[in-house]
């Protein structure tokens, strides 16, 4: 199958998502809208010590709650990974430092142990 390519509007969609995690307390240290060899559509990937303290579906669980309000609609993808994964890691150690990161595009490169085809950053601390 085609690789799916990442459009405007779920740029907006994942500004919203981030904006209610903020508010939540979840605070990501990273997030990315991402396209991969994987899956035909994009992920939206998070990153929070807040998620590092619970099991893989608890993490999920808390995400949706804290989601709870979006129109299911508009309710993206989503992938968490822990801090120390070597994909997150590899994103900090190379972009962490940078002044803005909002709106930089990643693809057609491996990060880590992943291939990026696409993304789009809206933070990387």
């Amino acid at each position: 199958m085609d690789q799916a390519t990442l459009v405007s509007p779920e740029f907006g969609i994942g500004s919203e998502v981030l904006a209610q995690l903020d508010q939540a307390g979840i605070a990501p240290k990273v997030c990315l809208w991402m396209t991969t060899p994987e899956y035909e559509d994009g992920r939206l990937v998070l990153a929070s010590p807040m998620l590092d303290q619970f099991r893989s579906l608890k993490a999920y669980d808390t995400v949706a709650e804290k989601l709870h309000g979006m129109s299911p609609y508009r309710l993206p993808a989503i992938m968490i990974l822990r801090m120390n994964d070597r994909f997150i890691k590899a994103l900090r150690d190379s972009f962490s430092k940078a002044a803005s990161v909002e709106g930089m595009r990643l693809g057609h490169q491996t990060i880590g142990d992943r291939y990026v085809s696409d993304a789009y950053v809206y933070r990387i601390k």
